[in-house]
């Protein structure tokens, strides 16, 4: 895979995508200034567009394997997306561009740029309707299908090989309140679309939850949860009983 060719191609191809994306490719040189140019192109201000490829850049070169990792999971997602290529998932799939921000925020988060790394959340975040933690630790080859309204909490830990529908939540219970206070997501588990998961839980590697699940106890490897379930009930000392 060559993706800065197959990226110059479709821009060969479509000369409005300069204007729509933002950059042309010749201004990239390696992979690593093309995925900051490419997420700098989501802002619609010029000039933060400009200090959100720098930044993302910057991160980038601290951390050479945020980029081998970004890359995995785009070989990931068009794999698992048969309708499309790399450079059109790269281009295109806001699922994975929502993703590769978290990528971006991350390795800032790792170099010490606690702020930047919280302002390149949040203002890639407002483009791709995404809130993914920077300290969240996330795997390799981790897809994000659509992504639109995913949220991921910061101690949540999700393995190698997930995949993640739209509307995910992955969240804390206001009642544990350890260490890791979000969820544990195996290897291979799959999310599907507005299933929400709280506390700090374990999925087991290989396991589904269907979507509208909502998850509050471990599933165990290989196996399916599914239905939403409401129940009223008393509240019980130490659960969760709002801010006032």
């Amino acid at each position: 895979m060559n993706l800065q060719e197959d990226v110059a191609r479709l821009f060969h191809s479509e000369p409005a995508l300069s204007a729509l994306l933002g950059f042309e490719p010749d201004e990239v040189h390696n992979d690593a200034q093309l995925l900051a140019a490419v997420l700098a192109g989501l802002v619609p201000d010029a000039h933060a567009r400009h200090r959100v490829r720098d930044l993302v850049g910057e991160g980038f070169a601290e951390d050479s394997e945020a980029v081998s990792v970004a890359l995995e999971d785009l070989a990931a997602t068009a794999a698992r997306d048969l309708s499309t290529d790399p450079a059109r998932v790269l281009l295109f799939a806001a699922g994975y561009q929502g993703l590769l921000s978290y990528r971006a925020s991350r390795a800032l988060f790792l170099s010490g740029r606690d702020t930047a790394a919280a302002a390149v959340k949040a203002i890639l975040g407002r483009q791709l309707s995404v809130d993914i933690a920077p300290e969240a630790d996330i795997g390799r080859r981790v897809w994000l299908d659509h992504g639109l309204g995913v949220v991921i909490g910061r101690t949540t830990i999700i393995e190698e090989d997930v995949s993640i529908w739209h509307g995910v939540t992955l969240g804390s219970n206001f009642v544990s309140m350890g260490d890791r206070r979000h969820p544990l997501i195996c290897k291979g588990a799959v999310l599907g679309g507005h299933s929400i998961i709280l506390g700090g839980i374990d999925i087991g590697e290989n396991a589904v939850v269907a979507a509208g699940a909502i998850v509050t106890r471990s599933v165990p490897a290989g196996k399916t949860v599914y239905g939403p379930k409401a129940a009223i009930r008393d509240r019980q000392p130490g659960s969760f009983s709002g801010f006032l």
